[in-house]
């Protein structure tokens, strides 16, 4: 998908959430332990519930790698079912890879190549070689991590050097030689806040990854007010607040309900 693609589908629909599917084994309905894919059969009600409400949907790899190989499983039917039926939803693999040069081209194999999704979590800690091997892919982005919402994001990302810049000023800086607005984005927590200003000093048109409403508490208002450009320029993720609303049979059917919330307040912050 390209950029101009998702601005059209984020205006369009008038909401720019992503949907996170950290999809747990022990905390689906219970119900559904009987299937013989149950992450599937979760992921795959979710989706067709939340479909109207999203643009992407972002499944994080530690839930399915939790699994062995039938997470895996889950995830390839997951990503699978999204391509067939929902081809218009960026789809984004939360997996935080990141290695030297040679291991990042295999890593760039597997979920470009093998796995067809529009964009992968990276990690920038090694520097370009590490990173550009997922950039030879025309039409895929990197989503490097930036400014997270963790308690421990401030042992590093905010420590300065000399001359005073903060490390993920230097990694949003610095990764704009090897990355552009068209296929580079960038992780930043909800949590962050004021900081958003920051960034956006640096990135101006880049958009930006930002998990951390709901369940972690961040504010849409706030990261809207700091962080929105006139492309919009955000996906905002929100994971357990939707899709653990609801522990019975009408799991789904809450979920598409807290979904459609969010995007009712997406729709008046673009308008």
């Amino acid at each position: 998908m390209t950029r101009q693609e998702l601005i059209h589908q984020i205006f369009t629909k008038k909401t720019f959430l992503c949907v996170g599917l950290d999809t747990d084994i022990k905390k689906i309905p219970e119900h559904l332990l009987q299937e013989e894919d149950p992450i599937f059969v979760f992921n795959k009600a979710i989706i067709d519930a939340t479909a109207p409400y999203c643009v992407a949907y972002k499944p994080n790899l530690a839930f399915y790698e939790s699994m062995g190989v039938k997470g895996w499983i889950a995830f390839e039917a997951t990503i699978q079912y999204l391509n067939e039926n929902y081809p218009q939803h960026f789809i984004i693999a939360d997996a935080k890879r990141g290695d030297i040069g040679n291991t990042s081209a295999m890593y760039a194999r597997t979920f470009f190549e093998e796995i067809n999704l529009d964009a992968l979590t990276v990690a920038p800690y090694m520097g370009e070689d590490s990173v550009t091997p997922f950039l030879q892919y025309p039409g895929k982005w990197v989503i490097l991590l930036a400014l997270t919402s963790n308690k421990g994001s401030h042992d590093f990302q905010l420590t300065t050097d000399a001359e005073g810049e903060r490390l993920f000023e230097k990694v949003l800086r610095k990764s704009q030689e090897w990355g552009n607005a068209d296929n580079m984005m960038y992780v930043v927590g909800a949590t962050q806040g004021k900081m958003f200003e920051d960034i956006r000093k640096v990135v101006p048109k880049h958009f930006l990854l930002v998990p951390g409403i709901g369940a972690q508490g961040g504010s849409l208002e706030e990261v809207c007010k700091y962080g929105m450009t006139k492309d919009c320029g955000l996906l905002v993720n929100s994971s357990r607040a939707i899709i653990y609303a609801d522990k019975t049979e009408k799991f789904a059917e809450v979920a598409g309900q807290e979904a459609k919330k969010v995007a009712e307040q997406m729709a008046k912050l673009l308008s």
